[in-house]
């Protein structure tokens, strides 16, 4: 027992909010898993923390390094047991040798290895569930229920909190929902100059004073590129250019499907498939109408905020993350998943919009992203959260130290 007149406090011992973060994840591709932990990093790097970041590497790796955040190499995408055991090992070296509090996993690959690093280690363990992943077999459910056993588990909508609960054995309260943000530093209408617009639509060759509907997001069957060209198919009475915007990372026969698409259909000039854009901001400017048509749920789908940032009416499947995003009938409109008919009904709406009815919901849409949907906000969060899990195992400590005092 402490001797009388001692002092035993439940104060934590470190409330700094500076703690080493290491994010794994399997690359560093573009996305929307590897643009929030590009965001994060920079964010906790800013705030006196120290962020570390282990995958695979990828093109985005050069934002860690322009912002002078730490990548580690490792065969983070590897879903072999042998790989994933070695990985262990690699990760709890790492974190060893930079002092580690929280691991942060952000895939399920991945995260397998740092959970039992962190054991190891006695870092904290936190998870983002991106997606609603494949739980078809009970396998499956099991390799996917790595991304509830984190301390805090971070839902980025609304609709994946409720499928955690659903699917999932997790106490409610170590689930946090921290929205997606969009940089509004970058996706500013008043920072894309009329010069950058005309550039961008020069690039693309662009009929002049054709209006344009455009479907951004890479090239993958359940983007819903094929849905957005039968919904084209059915407005050949309105005059229209739809560009699918977007990457095939490696799926080149699945783009050349859509390009056969095109000419077997009679769109040639109608709708065209282009290569991911440099120059995102200009793009959703030079839009009409921005479209958000996957025939899977999307955790969130950051092309709704992006769009609405730049104030283009959307046009979304009404599942995932999109009803979210948007204000129903205010600043885009909602259509029944994998419906052509409606989804070329709700295109033709968003065309007829009137110059005033495009200012208003230019007006609001930016408002709702704002209030809602920024950067600043998903960081501020994010932060708060390691902050809060730091400083309830610093009470818990300080509780165990007391009861070790007057055992």
């Amino acid at each position: 027992m402490p001797e009388v007149g001692s002092v035993v406090t439940l104060e934590p011992e470190d409330e700094t909010g500076r703690p080493v973060v290491l994010q794994v994840l399997p690359a560093l591709v573009a996305g929307g898993v590897e643009r929030s932990t590009v965001d994060i990093a920079q964010a906790l790097r800013k705030a006196g923390g120290t962020p570390i970041v282990a995958s695979e590497g990828g093109p985005m790796e050069l934002e860690l390094v322009r912002a002078g955040v730490p990548h580690f190499k490792l065969p983070l995408a590897s879903k072999n047991p042998l790989v994933l055991r070695r990985n262990v090992r690699r990760l709890e070296r790492l974190m060893r040798a930079h002092d580690v509090d929280i691991v942060h996993a952000r895939s399920r690959a991945p995260a397998w290895s740092a959970y039992y690093a962190a054991r190891r280690t006695g870092a904290a363990f936190v998870t983002t569930f991106h997606g609603t992943y494949n739980f078809r077999s009970p396998l499956k459910r099991r390799y996917n229920a790595i991304m509830v056993r984190g301390e805090r588990v971070i839902a980025n909508s609304e609709f994946i909190a409720r499928h955690i609960r659903e699917h999932y054995a997790v106490d409610p309260g170590r689930v946090r929902v921290i929205h997606r943000g969009v940089d509004l530093v970058r996706f500013d209408p008043a920072k894309v100059s009329a010069e950058r617009v005309v550039a961008q639509a020069q690039r693309w060759r662009l009929p002049d004073g054709v209006p344009v509907v455009m479907l951004p997001g890479r090239l993958t069957r359940w983007k819903g590129q094929p849905l957005l060209l039968d919904a084209v198919a059915k407005l050949a009475d309105l005059d229209f250019i739809a560009l699918i915007l977007g990457a095939d990372q490696g799926r080149s026969d699945y783009r050349r499907e859509l390009e056969e698409t095109i000419r077997a259909r009679g769109l040639v000039g109608k709708a065209v498939v282009l290569d991911e854009c440099d120059d995102m901001p200009a793009a959703y400017k030079l839009a009409d109408v921005v479209v958000s048509a996957s025939t899977d749920p999307e955790a969130f789908g950051r092309v709704i905020s992006e769009a609405q940032a730049l104030g283009r009416p959307v046009v979304a499947a009404d599942h995932g993350g999109a009803p979210e995003q948007l204000i129903r009938d205010q600043t885009g409109f909602l259509f029944p998943p994998g419906d052509a008919e409606a989804l070329a009904q709700a295109i033709r709406r968003a065309l007829a919009l009137s110059d005033a009815e495009r200012r208003l919901i230019a007006v609001e849409a930016l408002a709702h992203v704002r209030k809602f949907f920024t950067k600043e906000q998903m960081c501020a969060r994010t932060l708060g959260l390691y902050t809060e899990i730091r400083r309830q195992r610093a009470y818990g400590k300080a509780l165990q130290r007391l009861q070790t005092a007057w055992s």
